[in-house]
């Protein structure tokens, strides 16, 4: 049997209907994947289901699905997860909003803190804001999962810390001696992780007055992109569905 391809789609999709798809998926289709009238494909829009879907118009612009079968219902987030990331450079930001939708993450928003080299305004950062809801878009296509994280606007680490809630609040830091092994299981967790110059330790001191606590990964000093995946690795292992 062939393997159908997973798609996303912002439309509205219910079963025995026929939906037009937007332009970007329509294309994606017909042109990228080759795909004509009568292919089958998994359509899902981040409402929890993913749905057989059958091509009846193979247009290049306008393509257009009758909805067929409910694949998998997924309502529920078994572990809600925020990551509070401070903004990278070069495509190490897009990889850590890859790895981290495919390792289930919930909530992502980008930071500004002291030693943060990238400076975003305007319309860059606009375009770079629906750049990065893109990654987590297509890594949800591609990992299966029908819940897309949610990518909330870039702010300064200060304004994320006093406003962020999660039943446990974490902040990797080096110096900090406290590991998971120290933390009761919480229901939802916020992680912060500094940039490639780490946070100083008035930023973390400022988050613990905002009742975070410290936590270290270990003596090793990890690259961001690694401390927020290793990190998210563990609280799935110790806390969430793995």
């Amino acid at each position: 049997m062939a393997i159908r391809p997973r798609i996303y789609t912002p439309e509205a999709l219910e079963l025995h209907t026929t939906v037009d798809l937007e332009a970007q998926a329509s294309t994606h289709l017909v042109k990228v994947l080759r795909l004509k009238e009568g292919a089958e494909l998994r359509l899902f829009n981040g409402n929890g289901n993913e749905y057989l879907a059958r091509i009846t118009v193979a247009g290049k612009k306008n393509a257009q699905v009758e909805i067929n079968e409910i694949l998998s219902q997924d309502s529920k987030v078994s572990f809600p997860m925020h990551l509070g990331q401070v903004v990278s450079k070069g495509d190490r930001m897009d990889f850590t909003i890859q790895k981290a939708t495919e390792l289930g993450i919930t909530d992502i928003t980008p930071l500004w803190s002291e030693r943060c080299d990238v400076r975003l305004k305007g319309e860059r950062l606009e375009k770079k804001m629906e750049h990065w809801k893109k990654v987590a878009i297509s890594a949800c296509e591609q990992s299966g999962r029908n819940h897309i994280p949610t990518i909330h606007p870039a702010m300064t680490y200060h304004e994320w810390a006093s406003s962020v809630e999660s039943d446990t609040k974490l902040v990797l830091h080096t110096r900090d001696q406290k590991n998971l092994a120290d933390i009761q299981a919480p229901k939802s967790v916020a992680l912060l992780v500094g940039p490639e110059g780490g946070i100083t330790d008035e930023e973390v001191e400022l988050c613990i007055q905002q009742g975070f606590t410290g936590l270290t990964l270990g003596p090793r000093i990890l690259r961001t992109e690694t401390a927020a995946l290793a990190a998210l690795s563990l609280f799935q292992y110790l806390w969430g569905d793995f």
